[in-house]
């Protein structure tokens, strides 16, 4: 099983430690995950990354654009640099527009993946390429998705396959 993973960045009133307990403990749940997709964003990829890395879960660093370091600053970008480092890496190199590039690699990640985690609060995505564009799209592909709630700190199922 692969799982791939979309999710906020920052928003006010996320418990981080929340999440990754919630993350852990949906990983755990599912049967053998034989890699991790991610594009290694701060927040919610990288805690996903933490986690699977925790688990002996092969993750596969989807990167969407040639200079995207230069989107990380301070302990993101330490964190982003480390959790590289211990990953595949593959480079989408779609675009040099930041946003159809970050749509283009939730896209990669929805079509590869059995399960979506999404670590999204149910709202619309602020722009092209957020959380709720990839749940949309996870869904019209027929993927599951687990829906971590950061912000209610609820986790649902949206099962495609049953």
């Amino acid at each position: 099983m692969r799982v791939g993973v979309s999710g906020h960045q920052a928003r006010p009133g996320i418990d981080w430690n929340w999440v990754a307990d919630a993350v852990r403990a949906e990983l755990a749940q599912c049967s053998t995950i034989t890699q991790a997709l991610t594009s290694l964003a701060v927040g919610s990829d990288q805690i996903f990354a933490q986690c699977a890395l925790e688990m002996n879960v092969p993750v596969l660093a989807v990167i969407p654009i040639h200079n995207y370091e230069s989107f990380f600053e301070g302990d993101g970008l330490a964190r982003y640099r480390e959790l590289l480092a211990a990953s595949e890496r593959l480079d989408l190199n779609t675009t040099d527009e930041p946003e159809p590039a970050f749509y283009a690699a939730g896209r990669y990640i929805v079509e590869r993946c059995d399960l979506l985690l999404a670590i999204w609060d149910g709202k619309p995505a602020a722009g092209l390429g957020g959380t709720g564009d990839a749940v949309e799209y996870a869904l019209q592909q027929g993927r599951s998705c687990i829906i971590i709630d950061p912000i209610q700190k609820t986790v649902s199922r949206i099962n495609r396959g049953e």
